[in-house]
């Protein structure tokens, strides 16, 4: 089928990647290039990135709601616009373009986790499965119904490793389902609404480590955290990122101090200790947790103290 794809970060990057060999993807559409990592340079999207290498042409508007990039649109003939983490909402007149309609690449078994982050929430909120839907796109945020889903287990995992193995399930299950629209047999799923919940966007410091919570809560949001969502803390009075950690049963530290026992990392919150084995100091690159600790004073001989930034 003539597809237009729709996408922008590397979730939908991995995707797109695996459309290409099965589909005419006559153009990509992806947000413009911006200021993405440490650099100040505006650098393109992942999407972007492999569009161009395979040669397919891309638009970056700033909207969808003139009529000039709607008349673009529509004369590319889609059959089916594909989309996935495009992050632009798209209006009534650019859902009625294709004929087979609009799909989307979800990640989160509908109808849990509407909105922008549904990984990061399902993490948090301790979801023993995460998983990938392909919904008929419509007006309303998320609502519209489903066909092919695909899920994994979620315990233990961080949002980077869960969002790279959603991306491969994601373009599986949207090969399927585009098979299944071009045969004329997809089989619809009207989303259950009295099961509807929702994933805000992560809020800045949302994700920031305290000593007065509960250990499953800091370990759910190191594993939730990313470069953009940082889990950040003061251990021994130096500001970090942590980047790995995980509970450690059978550690007796008090809540707020922080203890360097056999190379090992430890600090303690409101239940329990956190064993942290990475992190990232503030202005220095990312390192074991006991080279760090060994480098920090207050944390040598004697019990320190670790808190809120």
């Amino acid at each position: 089928m003539r597809v237009v794809y729709m996408g922008t970060p590397a979730f939908s990057a991995d995707i797109l990647e695996q459309l290409i060999p099965h589909h005419e993807v006559v153009a990509v559409y992806t947000r413009p290039d911006a200021v993405r990592g440490r650099g100040r340079e505006l650098a393109p999207s992942p999407v972007k990135r492999v569009a161009e290498a395979a040669g397919i042409p891309v638009r970056c508007p700033r909207t969808l709601r003139n009529a000039e990039e709607q008349a673009a649109l529509a004369a590319l003939a889609p059959d089916v616009i594909c989309v996935a983490a495009y992050g632009m909402l798209l209006p009534p007149e650019v859902l009625a373009v294709p004929v087979h309609g609009c799909l989307n690449v979800h990640g989160s078994l509908l109808p849990r986790w509407r909105g922008a982050a549904p990984i990061e929430r399902a993490i948090l909120a301790g979801d023993a499965e995460v998983g990938v839907c392909i919904m008929a796109m419509e007006e309303g945020l998320d609502t519209g119904d489903f066909c092919v889903c695909r899920s994994i287990p979620a315990d233990g995992a961080t949002a980077e490793s869960l969002t790279a193995d959603l991306a491969d399930l994601g373009a599986s299950a949207l090969l399927v389902a585009l098979s299944q629209v071009e045969a004329g047999r997809v089989a619809w799923v009207r989303q259950d609404e009295t099961q509807v919940t929702y994933a805000d966007k992560i809020a800045k410091g949302e994700l920031n480590l305290d000593p007065a919570e509960p250990v499953v809560v800091n370990d759910r949001r190191v594993r939730a955290s990313s470069a953009a969502h940082p889990a950040r803390c003061l251990i021994g009075g130096r500001g970090v990122t942590v980047l790995s950690a995980h509970p450690a049963p059978g550690v007796a530290l008090v809540s707020g101090a922080a203890r360097l026992s056999a190379k090992r990392l430890y600090i303690g919150c409101a239940d329990g200790a956190l064993e942290v084995t990475e992190v990232k100091p503030d202005g220095k690159r990312a390192m074991e947790a006991k080279a760090f600790a060994a480098g920090v004073p207050a944390l040598r001989g004697e019990e320190g103290t670790w808190s809120c930034v």
